[in-house]
């Protein structure tokens, strides 16, 4: 196992897991990110260089940190040789067991790697595993056009740190602390785009995660049906394209208003699948369950409401 600490390896590298899409796309995102300024304190761990089998992206060690927080301790994965990655996983000095976490990926034997060798450790931990459709949004050349939209033109632009509060209420992975740190963060560090009303609030987003990924796009309920998701999407997608980013996204299975939103904007739907796990010891189960149902219960959106995502 080694850290890759060279800058010149490392734009290297970025150049080198453009020969493995779509499958390195979650760990070239950030590796982007990480020779872009590296505002989420990630490194990158391979099994040997330059000819590697597995790459794993994970905050760097002394970076600060929350147990908690799964979303910020998040790792991504890409392995030519799945032995490789189990062997990594496998290194003591690799992944932090002692906390809730994720890893995420494109590839099949992630859950299945994963699980094996926290079984082989005696670990208790609690492995959530969610599958989605992978995509990838065709080249934007121009600004959208706004011919699609039902109302008046609306007033588009980014999203502020003051907006990350109704992100954590109305996102189906939100209802926490972590998460709402988590949003502020990214609102911060990566494109965002939302519709303001006539008053200044956002009405329908979406942001870019530390894996350079297109996520939460939502629309309120009552400013459905006008056109704002596609708009939002698209502009996302050409503002990370004309940054040299790739415009991905994830969707699931029976989002079948994403999904034909994705197919009216001509996205390619990926051969392989995004895989996410989050991974909770024992000793955190109790604690990640009462911070969510707290924070849900200062929430004005009730939990059925309905979430309108692209990603």
């Amino acid at each position: 196992m080694l850290v890759l600490n060279c800058s010149t390896k490392l734009l290297i590298l970025e150049q080198m897991l453009k020969s493995h899409f779509p499958e390195s796309l979650k760990v070239y995102g950030a590796v982007m990110n990480i020779n872009r300024g590296n505002p989420f304190q990630k490194e990158v761990v391979l099994d040997s260089w330059p000819d590697f089998k597995a790459v794993i992206t994970r905050r760097q060690r002394e970076a600060e940190t929350d147990n908690l927080d799964h979303y910020t301790n998040a790792y991504a994965v890409f392995y030519k040789d799945v032995s490789a990655y189990q062997q990594l996983l496998e290194d003591r000095d690799v992944i932090n067991w002692d906390q809730v976490f994720q890893i995420q990926g494109l590839q099949g034997e992630l859950y299945a790697v994963s699980k094996a060798v926290a079984n082989a450790k005696l670990l208790d931990l609690d492995i959530q595993l969610s599958s989605f459709k992978a995509v990838h949004f065709s080249p934007v050349s121009s600004v959208p056009d706004h011919g699609f939209l039902t109302g008046p033109t609306p007033r588009l632009t980014y999203l502020s740190v003051s907006d990350a509060d109704l992100l954590n209420r109305t996102w189906s992975r939100g209802g926490n602390q972590q998460c709402l740190r988590y949003i502020a963060k990214v609102i911060e560090c990566f494109p965002s785009v939302c519709v303001r009303d006539e008053q200044g609030n956002p009405v329908s987003w979406g942001i870019t995660d530390q894996f350079a990924t297109m996520c939460h796009g939502y629309t309120l309920p009552d400013h459905r049906r006008k056109g704002y998701s596609r708009l939002v999407a698209l502009t996302l997608a050409r503002k990370l394209q004309s940054r040299g980013f790739p415009s991905q996204g994830n969707v699931l299975d029976d989002n079948v208003a994403s999904i034909n939103l994705l197919k009216s904007v001509h996205a390619e739907f990926l051969p392989c699948r995004f895989h996410r796990l989050i991974l909770t010891p024992a000793a955190f189960s109790r604690q990640t369950h009462l911070s969510s149902e707290k924070l849900q219960k200062c929430s004005t959106f009730p939990e059925n409401t309905p979430h309108f995502s692209y990603l």
